[in-house]
Order: C-alpha cells, then structure tokens, then sequence
C-alpha cells in the first residue's frame, strides 16, 4: 500500500504502545500462551507480532509497513484508529 507524504510523516513516528493501543482498539487481544513475544491475534483470524520495546522507539519504515499490512488495515482503517489525520 502506498501512503502520502503527510499519511507517511504520521505514520513513521510510531511506537510499539502506539501500535498496541491501536490494535486493542480494533479488537485484537494478546495471546497470553505465547511468552517469547506478544501477538495480538484478531477474532477473524489475522495475527500481528510486536517486538515491544519498553522504552517506545519506533520501528524502521520495512518493519511499519509489515505490521500494517499484518494487521490488515487501509488508510481509512488508519484515519478510524486515530494513527494518522
């Protein structure tokens, strides 16, 4: 997916717990079996693992867009989840 420079200047700052309020807000849950990471599986059956930093640097633009397109979401999706304006 392609993303305008204003969508991309929002989206290349986020940080893991800006990714995982997102994805909680959008119905996915921690997989609590799982101790080496933390996935968040949705109830349609996408899944999403977030390699969390505790001290919330962001991700690489790769890694960023791996994660959205995991997660499954568009631009509208993005506007919704108050990740980009």
């Amino acid at each position: 997916m392609s993303y305008s420079a204003n969508e991309w200047d929002q989206i290349k700052g986020l940080t893991a717990g800006e990714l995982i309020k997102a994805l909680l807000k959008d119905g996915f849950v921690l997989d609590e079996e799982v101790k080496t990471e933390r996935i968040y599986r949705h109830p349609d059956g996408r899944k999403v693992s977030i390699h969390y930093h505790s001290n919330n640097k962001t991700y690489g633009p790769g890694l960023i867009r791996a994660l959205i397109e995991d997660a499954g979401w568009t631009v509208k999706d993005l506007r919704r989840l108050k990740l980009v304006k």
